[in-house]
């Protein structure tokens, strides 16, 4: 009997045992890329799920222009960043406000650009916001982190200030992370990626430099007090975690209070963390994934003591980008959900997580043939997606 068709016959043994348990096959069905082995079981490639309240979706615009990140004002409508540096306001009846002036200016090279976004918990009374960016400095480019406030008018950001820089700065186009949010405290978490060229990946491991990390800074750009490394010699005081690749992805889970982000892999190995203080997330000493070019990394490892497992991660990639819990009644099978915008995917991946394993995944819209580059819970429950295209979507129960 030829392989593909032992292949074909296990598959559908595995599919009718799935079936017969009460849940679906694993939404992958490609060959992964490396025969690397998960730590634990359902680490990747888990049961699937399919979701049972009928829903739908509308595109409310496709008037955007590489949009990059999306959040919610207090009444509802959406605050949404496009790459090549405007920002712009979103109705939920899909009309665009004009692009809103005074933000610094952005590289928007590769990867680059004005990127993630989040409005003061306060800012129904400051009209302040906070947005990462890739700005030009001296020897290269940086991840930064501004602030400022939206004027009464919504026609412009006054007095727009760069809070942190992401040193040192690289001379490429590539990984910036830049997802941002805010802490129950107040306080901002900010992502980084390790700018991708190999001279700068061990930087990822590296205390004293901000790439491939997850920050933790105050609304002024400083480190918080309390965080993992103050006081340590030779270690910024404002990291909270290293040993990442390149996060887009940042988000608390509803209950618990905890951080959870995603980042890319190189060729398979995108990852999803539970992200904790002091935490060393492996990259690139441990990973799923290989070189682009076939070839494996480093030692070739995918455990080590010391450094943290991904609660799931995916091979081959989907490339995940914004992602947010869900905590509304509106669809109530998918509360505390997490949700991921995935690129290459072209899916919005929803992930089922007890007792901080991922038991469940479903892919939704992945008919809609799009690069989702952000997804948010909108004030009233339903979700809000934006494109690489162009797009701006509604995902509610019909």
């Amino acid at each position: 009997m030829k392989k593909t068709t032992l292949l074909s016959l296990a598959f559908i043994l595995v599919s009718y045992a799935s079936f017969a348990q009460g849940t679906l096959p694993p939404v992958e069905t490609k060959a992964p890329n490396s025969n690397y082995k998960p730590a634990f079981e359902g680490q990747t490639r888990t049961a699937g799920i399919k979701t049972k309240t009928p829903y739908g979706f509308k595109v409310l615009t496709e008037g955007l222009t590489s949009p990059w990140g999306v959040t919610s004002l207090p009444d509802g409508r959406l605050l949404i960043t496009e790459k090549r540096g405007n920002l712009r306001i979103a109705k939920i009846s899909g009309e665009l406000s004009k692009p809103i002036n005074g933000l610094p200016e952005v590289n928007s090279n590769g990867q680059g650009g004005l990127l993630g976004i989040t409005i003061d918990p306060a800012f129904a009374k400051n009209r302040m916001v906070y947005w990462t960016f890739s700005e030009n400095v001296e020897g290269g480019t940086h991840t930064s982190v501004a602030k400022g406030k939206l004027s009464a008018d919504e026609s412009k950001i006054e007095g727009a200030t760069v809070i942190y820089r992401a040193t040192p700065a690289h001379k490429g186009t590539l990984h910036y992370g830049g997802r941002i949010l805010f802490d129950k405290s107040g306080n901002l978490f900010v992502s980084t990626g390790e700018r991708s060229d190999l001279v700068t990946r061990p930087q990822a491991q590296a205390l004293n430099s901000s790439l491939g990390k997850v920050i933790h800074i105050t609304t002024d750009g400083k480190p918080v007090k309390g965080n993992p490394f103050e006081g340590q010699e030779g270690a910024k005081p404002e990291l909270y975690s290293y040993g990442h690749r390149n996060v887009q992805g940042l988000a608390f889970h509803p209950v618990t209070g905890e951080l959870y982000s995603n980042e890319f892999g190189p060729r398979g190995g995108d990852e999803v963390n539970h992200v904790r203080a002091g935490k060393n997330y492996g990259w690139p000493t441990i990973t799923y994934g290989i070189e682009y070019s076939g070839k494996s990394i480093g030692d070739v490892i995918q455990q080590k003591e010391g450094m943290e497992q991904p609660v799931y991660y995916w091979d081959p990639s989907v490339s995940p980008s914004g992602m947010t819990f869900y905590s509304s009644n509106m669809i109530p099978e998918w509360k505390n959900n997490l949700f991921i915008g995935c690129l290459s995917g072209m899916h919005i991946a929803r992930l089922v997580i007890e007792n901080d394993k991922v038991v469940g995944e479903e892919r939704l819209l992945s008919e809609e043939y799009q690069r989702f580059r952000d997804v948010t819970q909108g004030k009233d429950g339903a979700l809000y997606a934006v494109t690489d295209q162009g797009r701006l979507y509604r995902i509610a129960k019909k």
